[in-house]
C-alpha cells in the first residue's frame, strides 16, 4: 500500500513517519524526533532552525577538509555534467577512477600494487576480508580463513566488516559474527593495562595473547589480523608503544596477512597521512574511506600489497575472471569529489595542521577537565580524542549505563553549541573535527564541553544518582 503525501506534516512529522534511520534508537527517534541539519561551512554545521554548533565529530570521524569546499562542488559538477556514471566491470574505465587510483597510490606506504574502488568503509572491509579468503584459495590454502580482530573493534556493519566489528550492539540480533572470525584483546591502556605496567610491557602483553589464540586456533587456519591504527567506535583506544611492530612480526611468523583498517586514520587525522605510517607498521592490506573525499561523495578504496597483488595476477589466466565488485565501483564523480578533496588536503598540508591543533585540543581538554571528578581519561592522537566519564576516578568505575551519562552529555554539548558522539561502549565521547580546526575553535569546544560536563555532574548529583568519592 502507498503512503498518501500529506503536505499538513512537518519535517519532523515526516522523517518519523517514512525514514528508517541507521545506527538509532527507534523508540527515541519516534519520541523525540530528528536533529534536521540544513547548511553547513568551515568547521560549522546549522540546523533547520537556525542554531549552529561547531561540528566536533567531523560528520562520522569524515569531513577532514571541512564544510562548503566549492572546489569540489565544481569537481563534482563538471564531472556530473561530462559523465555522471559508467561503470568498472568488464575492463571499462574512466579518467577521474584512473587519475584517482594514480593519486592514491603515490600516497600510500611503499609495498602496495592496486587500489579498489567501493562505496563505503563497511564494503572496503568486506572486500578486504573476501581477498584473504580468494588470495588463501589461490595459493591452495583453502582452510587458512580464520580473521582476528578485537573487541571493541569497529569495521562496519555489512555482513563481513560487521562480523570483524567487535561491539554486542553490531553484533546482537543479526546473528554475527561468522564463526570464521574470532576477537582479541583491544588495546585499551586505561582500563586493561596491569597497574604499573609501562607501555612496552603492555603490548608484549597482548601481542602474546594474540599469538596463543593463533596457536590455539591453529596457525594454518588462521589467514589474517585486522586493526584500527587507532580503534575509534570502541573508545578512541591509542595502541601501546611497540604494538604494532610485535603484531606485524606475528603475521609474518605464521603466514598471515595484516589489514590495517584506516577508515578513519587515514588522511591526515592523526597528524600524519595514514595510520600505519604513524605507527611504522607494513599493511598487507588497508582499507580506505571517509578522509578519500571529507564525505563529499560515498567512496571507500582496498589496497592490496605486492605480496597480494602477484598471487592475483600469476593465476589469472586460470581463472574466468575476478568475480568481485559494485555497481558504483570507481564511480566517476565520486573520484572527482575525491580527487579535488586530496588537492586540499595536501595543499593547506592539512595533515600538519591535525598534529599541531590536536595536541593543543587535547592539552586544553586536560587543563579544564583534568581534575573533573567525573572525567577518567583524555586520550587520543592527532584530531583523535576520546574523552572517557566515570562514576569513580580512582577505581574507574563505570556509570550504570541506564543513566546514559555519555549521550546527556552529548546532548549538553549540543545545547552549547558543539557536536561531539557518545560512543557505545561505555560513556565516552569521541571528537574528531575538521583537520582545518583553528586553536580559537579548539577552545570554544573545550568551553562548551566543560559547561556540558558540569551540568550532567550537577544533575547527576541533584537527583542522587551520583556522590563525590
Amino acid at each position: 500500500m502507498r503512503h498518501a503525501t500529506d503536505h499538513n506534516l512537518t519535517l519532523e512529522e515526516r522523517d518519523k513517519r517514512f525514514f528508517f534511520h541507521p545506527s538509532t534508537s527507534i523508540s527515541d527517534l519516534l519520541a523525540n524526533g530528528p536533529k534536521i541539519m540544513d547548511r553547513a561551512a568551515g568547521v560549522r554545521v546549522t540546523d533547520i532552525d537556525g542554531r549552529s554548533y561547531i561540528d566536533a565529530a567531523g560528520g562520522l570521524w569524515c569531513v577532514n577538509v571541512g564544510y562548503g569546499r566549492q572546489e569540489i562542488v565544481e569537481a563534482i559538477t563538471r564531472q556530473a555534467s561530462r559523465m555522471a556514471f559508467y561503470h568498472s566491470f568488464s575492463t571499462m574505465s574512466n579518467e577521474p577512477a584512473i587519475l584517482l587510483a594514480e593519486r592514491v597510490m603515490g600516497m600510500v606506504p611503499e609495498g602496495m600494487a592496486r587500489v579498489f574502488f567501493g562505496n563505503s568503509g563497511s564494503d572496503a572491509n568486506d572486500t578486504n576480508i573476501k581477498l584473504v579468503w580468494y588470495y588463501n584459495n589461490l595459493r591452495g590454502k583453502p582452510q587458512k580463513k580464520k580473521i582476528i580482530s578485537r573487541r571493541r573493534a569497529y569495521h562496519g556493519v555489512s555482513i563481513g566488516g560487521g562480523s570483524a566489528t567487535g561491539l554486542p550492539i553490531n553484533h546482537d540480533h543479526f546473528d554475527l559474527p561468522l564463526p570464521q572470525f574470532r576477537h582479541a584483546r583491544p588495546v585499551d591502556q586505561y582500563r586493561e593495562k596491569p597497574e604499573g605496567m609501562d607501555e612496552e610491557g603492555f603490548a608484549a602483553m597482548l601481542a602474546a595473547e594474540l599469538e596463543a589464540m593463533i596457536e590455539a586456533e591453529g596457525p594454518e587456519t588462521v589467514a589474517a589480523f585486522i586493526a584500527e591504527p587507532v580503534m575509534g567506535t570502541g573508545g578512541v583506544l591509542v595502541p601501546p608503544r611497540g604494538y604494532f611492530e610485535r603484531v606485524r612480526a606475528i603475521c609474518d611468523r605464521h603466514d598471515m596477512l595484516l589489514i590495517a583498517d584506516e577508515v578513519i586514520c587515514g588522511f591526515g587525522r592523526l597528524g600524519s597521512m595514514f595510520g600505519s605510517v604513524h605507527y611504522g607498521f607494513r599493511p598487507d592490506l588497508m582499507t580506505l574511506a571517509k578522509g578519500l573525499s571529507s564525505g563529499y561523495q560515498p567512496i571507500s578504496g582496498s589496497v592490496v600489497s605486492e605480496r597480494v597483488w602477484q598471487v592475483l595476477e600469476a593465476t589469472a589466466h586460470t581463472l574466468p575472471g575476478f568475480g568481485h565488485g559494485y555497481t558504483y565501483s570507481a564511480h566517476p564523480v565520486c573520484a572527482a569529489a575525491a580527487l579535488a578533496n586530496l588537492d586540499i588536503l595536501e595543499r593547506e598540508d592539512l595533515t600538519a595542521n591535525a598534529a599541531r591543533v590536536g595536541p593543543y585540543l587535547r592539552a586544553r581538554m586536560q587543563a579544564v577537565l583534568g581534575g573533573e571528578e567525573i572525567v577518567g581519561d583524555i586520550r587520543g592522537e592527532g584530531l583523535m580524542i576520546g574523552v572517557e566519564l566515570v562514576a569513580d576516578r580512582a577505581t574507574k568505575r563505570a556509570f550504570d549505563p541506564a543513566l546514559k551519562v555519555g549521550p546527556r552529555t552529548m546532548k549538553a554539548g549540543m545545547a552549547r553549541g558543539i557536536l561531539c558522539r557518545a560512543l557505545p561502549h561505555r560513556d565516552v565521547l569521541a571528537f574528531s573535527p575538521p583537520l582545518i580546526l583553528t586553536e580559537a575553535e579548539a577552545d570554544e569546544i573545550v568551553a562548551a564541553l566543560a559547561g556540558a560536563v558540569a551540568q550532567v555532574r550537577d544533575e547527576l548529583m541533584a537527583k542522587g544518582d551520583w556522590r563525590p568519592s
